[in-house]
């Protein structure tokens, strides 16, 4: 099952084997006797170390890992099964705690502070038997979108090492996508999941607000945090959503397309948005629609509203959590992440509130959509993973900030608080990825992974 770097160059990010493997595969070759969970994380650890210089992880925990696997192996082979992620490496984004280690946030101002206890996700999954194989890297303190990390270093696109992974959970989408890790957790307020998970190629799920446990994960912005599973593929991430869910597993949920209405702003899609990734979007609708599937024109009421509340709430929340830190250490911070809290400061009461009440009338316009249609459907981002140290894009002859046309799309689910999934559209474009997000109503986590798979 080894597999070996011709001459120490960057190996292909998707050679067979290992990193192309799911968990669900991986499973049945431990159960069937073909390898152990030591083995498989052997070669996870081997695989880290060939793509080091995507620099996806901050920490891998080598002897720690081999140890858990190896207790994995005793427990299946004395009869205790604990279901599908048990003995499977898995990695944490470094702003959710895990018992003894550095909460760091991806920042230096944390680096000394240990976590005296599990997050609660942390335990739940280390419950169902998962295999921790280290924290990743991400931008510092989870306020920006290119894991650009001042501290820690740049991590780079499991696809295209000169390109960002996006952010903030960067590095978990490289880590996965590199094949370091069968899944890993991120944390999404703006859309640090789905972003990762759409530059990479993988699969990422925003839950909704306050479905999944937050205790114990350092926040960025407590009213738009959430955290979730990000895998190859959909089911793969149902896994980890059941064992987060503190569930043995999901209830089934529909794996097809026959039938289902999928509301499109259509208007809204391609008034902005890279030529490639336009294309791609329509192939994909094309084929849902030959799948059995009736996508429907729908308009959304004040999506760049949307989007400017998002950027308020994400600039006020952060600021009162660093405020003190702010006067006091403010020479520990990275420049881009001090410069965006600094600006925190600017946001008045009334914006505050005024974003806040927003956010209230969109979701029950989202809701009101989400009535009407099953699911809504955009590109997860409207442009391709950008070069490093790139700040513009073009979108349809315009260039534009990529920091605030990132969340261009992921701002619907962000804003009205719903869940939404990010996964692979076949084909991408140009040769890297493109993400199809999902939008679906409260609760539907499982049939949106489902569909995604």
């Amino acid at each position: 099952m080894r597999f070996q770097d011709a001459e120490g160059a960057m190996p292909d990010p998707l050679p067979t084997g290992l990193p192309s493997m799911t968990l669900a595969e991986a499973g049945r070759m431990v159960r069937a006797g073909e390898t152990s969970f030591a083995e498989l994380t052997r070669l996870c650890l081997d695989r880290a170390a060939e793509t080091s210089g995507l620099n996806a992880f901050e920490r891998v925990f080598e002897t720690e890992a081999m140890v858990a696997a190896g207790a994995q192996d005793a427990l299946l082979g004395a009869g205790y099964d604990l279901g599908p992620l048990q003995g499977i490496a898995i990695a944490l984004k470094s702003n959710i705690a895990i018992r003894g280690v550095a909460l760091t946030a991806g920042s230096r101002l944390l680096a000394d502070r240990i976590a005296i206890r599990d997050a609660e996700v942390t335990r739940r999954l280390r419950r169902a038997g998962a295999v921790i194989l280290g924290t990743t890297n991400m931008h510092e303190f989870a306020w920006g979108g290119t894991t650009a990390n001042p501290h820690y270093g740049q991590a780079r696109n499991a696809r295209d090492p000169e390109r960002i992974p996006a952010g903030s959970s960067g590095g978990s989408g490289a880590a996965v996508a590199s094949g370091a890790v069968f899944a890993a957790l991120g944390t999404d307020t703006g859309g640090s999941v789905r972003l990762p998970a759409g530059m990479n190629g993988i699969t990422g799920l925003r839950p909704g607000i306050g479905r999944l446990p937050v205790d114990g994960i350092f926040p960025l912005a407590w009213s738009l945090d959430t955290v979730g599973p990000m895998a190859r593929n959909g089911r793969d991430a149902a896994a980890l959503l059941a064992a987060m869910l503190d569930q043995p597993f999901l209830p089934s949920a529909r794996r097809d397309w026959r039938g289902l209405r999928i509301g499109v702003p259509r208007g809204y899609v391609f008034e902005r948005i890279e030529e490639g990734v336009g294309a791609a979007f329509s192939r994909w609708l094309d084929a849902v629609r030959a799948a059995g599937a009736e996508p429907v024109d729908i308009e959304i009421d004040a999506l760049e509203r949307a989007v400017d509340a998002l950027v308020i709430v994400d600039a006020a929340e952060p600021t009162a959590v660093h405020d003190g830190w702010l006067d006091i250490s403010p020479e520990l911070y990275g420049k881009d992440v001090l410069n965006q809290l600094l600006a925190g400061r600017a946001i008045t009461a009334t914006e505050y509130l005024h974003a806040q009440r927003f956010r209230t009338v969109f979701r029950e316009t989202v809701l009101a959509l989400l009535a009407q249609v099953d699911v809504i459907a955009t590109p997860t981002i409207p442009f391709v993973a950008p070069l490093i140290g790139q700040t513009e894009v073009i979108l349809s002859g315009r260039p534009e900030s990529a920091l605030t046309a990132n969340m261009r799309f992921t701002a619907i689910a962000s804003c009205s608080g719903l869940p939404a999934v990010s996964f692979p559209c076949p084909g991408g474009a140009g040769g890297l990825p493109v993400g199809i997000q999902l939008i679906g109503r409260d609760g539907s986590e499982a049939g949106l992974l489902a569909l995604a798979d």
